[in-house]
């Protein structure tokens, strides 16, 4: 397990993820055929070819879905209780197949629950596309979680509980 605890998360701290993805046109068709999302603009070359675009675009709900998966190693890994909420998305730029996605959160705010036993957390999420020189954001969103305190998180079957990142810290 990777992610973080409760505590382990500062408002203010941006974490660079280290997984990156370019999107293939089986990407873009499988999420597309998964979800029912038979719009032309991402599947129909002939139809995207005389829109503004020129080409089809990777389906912005994938990109968003990819940039919460890339993220997930380093912020809520196994220390998640739920997704709370997906808020304020935008996707300002296109992306097409052959992009290559990186992906960064920002800690924008944190609270306990009442009862004192997990915390709210919410993180700004970035997606930029790396393979154009001036890296334009391609998807940003709030995404708002129920974390584990690590205090309250469950133990393993040996009885230890679960670590999260606290030792990869203390090596810095």
């Amino acid at each position: 397990m990777t992610g973080l605890y409760y505590e382990e998360f500062e408002v203010g701290e941006t974490i660079e993820h280290e997984r990156r993805r370019t999107i293939s046109e089986s990407d873009n068709q499988r999420f597309c055929d998964m979800t029912m999302n038979q719009q032309p603009l991402h599947l129909d070359s002939a139809f995207a070819a005389d829109t503004e675009f020129g080409k089809r675009l990777v389906n912005g709900l994938y990109t968003m879905s990819l940039a919460v998966g890339v993220s997930i190693p380093e912020t809520t890994d196994g220390t998640i209780v739920a997704n709370l909420s997906y808020d304020d998305v935008e996707h300002p730029n296109p992306v097409f197949h052959g992009d290559t996605i990186r992906v960064q959160s920002t800690v924008t705010d944190k609270r306990e629950t009442s009862d004192g036993e997990r915390g709210v957390v919410t993180m700004h999420v970035e997606a930029f596309k790396i393979d154009d020189p001036d890296e334009p954001l391609v998807c940003e969103f709030d995404r708002t979680v129920l974390s584990l305190k690590r205090e309250h998180a469950t133990a393993d079957e040996d009885g230890t509980e679960s670590e999260g990142r606290d030792e990869e810290r203390d090596g810095e």
